[in-house]
């Protein structure tokens, strides 16, 4: 099953929301905090907050659109960023954001909010490898390494069955679906 669509603006003032309240913003703890929220969200609303597709790499799941825009920032995408993200935020030491603004609380609904702030508390705080080990879950283990994780296997790591699966499938704004087997 493909992810619903990335939702651009939510994404960026999820990422504000984040590193207003970690300790450390590096790409590693957000990337793992939005996983984790997503994946949240998305049992208990039948939909991510992101949209973002989540590719299994080394250290666990990682935003695919949300990755290519920090490389963008950075300097060292395939496309350029043209000032269309500083706004947002600027990357310091090659794996630190720095937010250039506050996060606009109007582009996140309640419910994403509600699972942002469970996952800061449950994994902010968390090392490195603490926090990559958690997120090497079963979804992750599931995945070709470096290929996107299915939100089939993302539902049945959160505590989801078939039945919900086919419920999404049905019901939810996933986008487009391929066949769960």
């Amino acid at each position: 099953m493909k992810n619903s669509t990335f939702d651009k603006d939510r994404t960026l003032n999820a990422v504000l929301y984040i590193t207003e309240r970690i300790q450390r913003s590096d790409f590693h703890k957000i990337f793992k905090i939005l996983y984790f929220s997503d994946r949240e969200h998305l049992m208990e609303y039948g939909r991510p907050i992101t949209g973002d597709s989540y590719i299994a790499m080394r250290y666990g799941p990682v935003p695919s659109k949300l990755y290519d825009i920090f490389k963008a920032v950075r300097g060292d995408s395939y496309f350029r960023d043209n000032g269309e993200f500083l706004p947002y935020f600027s990357i310091i030491d090659n794996d630190i954001v720095k937010p250039n603004r506050k996060a606009d609380l109007s582009e996140l609904s309640n419910s994403d909010i509600k699972h942002l702030d469970n996952a800061i508390k449950l994994y902010g705080e968390m090392s490195m490898s603490e926090i990559c080990n958690k997120s090497h879950d079963y979804a992750w283990q599931n995945t070709v390494p470096d290929r996107e994780i299915d939100l089939s296997d993302i539902i049945l790591e959160a505590g989801g069955d078939d039945t919900y699966i086919q419920f999404i499938k049905e019901n939810c704004c996933v986008g487009e679906i391929e066949e769960y087997a």
